[in-house]
């Protein structure tokens, strides 16, 4: 026989050790996997909710970029009929619709900006004409197509004509 042997027996109480550690490792790695699967979830969860906002942001962008040609031709139908007497039917009419489409506007959040007589900024302006003239430099002279802004943002940048300064002046 072989006396160097040193191997202990198997008693009941070393099995059920070993298969309590057993057991309790693969709880922590279940746990440790349930904790970081529920961190993935959390983190879908709320680029999901990112993803949305910014979905929606875009269709109310569509939708007050539908409604500003509208908001154009009123106003030049407003303008044509400028002459006419206060009670006449078109022109109510027209003035009607105009605050119509305002309200339908300002409840989508957008909001109009004057641009005559500011500094032009190609932020917020698109320049379609540069006239001379004795106002000075960057300065808008008209606006074609006024400018409109969506919570802070420019939906729509106001065409305008600039200044170019005093006819032979210097240029910078």
């Amino acid at each position: 026989m072989n006396e160097d042997r040193h191997d202990a027996p198997i008693t009941p109480d070393t099995v059920a050790a070993e298969e309590m550690n057993a057991a309790a490792e693969e709880i922590a790695r279940l746990r440790s996997d349930l904790v970081r699967l529920a961190a993935e979830f959390d983190n879908y969860r709320k680029g999901v909710a990112r993803e949305r906002e910014i979905y929606r942001e875009k269709a109310l962008d569509e939708a007050v970029l539908a409604l500003l040609p509208v908001y154009d031709a009123l106003q030049r139908a407003l303008h044509a009929h400028e002459g006419e007497e206060q009670g006449s039917a078109v022109r109510e009419g027209l003035i009607q619709l105009q605050r119509l489409v305002q309200e339908e506007l300002k409840r989508l959040g957008c909001v109009g900006y004057d641009s005559v007589n500011k500094p032009f900024d190609p932020l917020y302006h698109e320049a379609l004409f540069a006239e001379e003239t004795d106002v000075e430099r960057n300065v808008i002279l008209d606006e074609f197509e006024r400018g409109f802004t969506r919570n802070g943002r420019v939906v729509r940048p106001a065409k305008v004509k600039v200044s170019l300064g005093r006819p032979g002046g210097v240029r910078g």
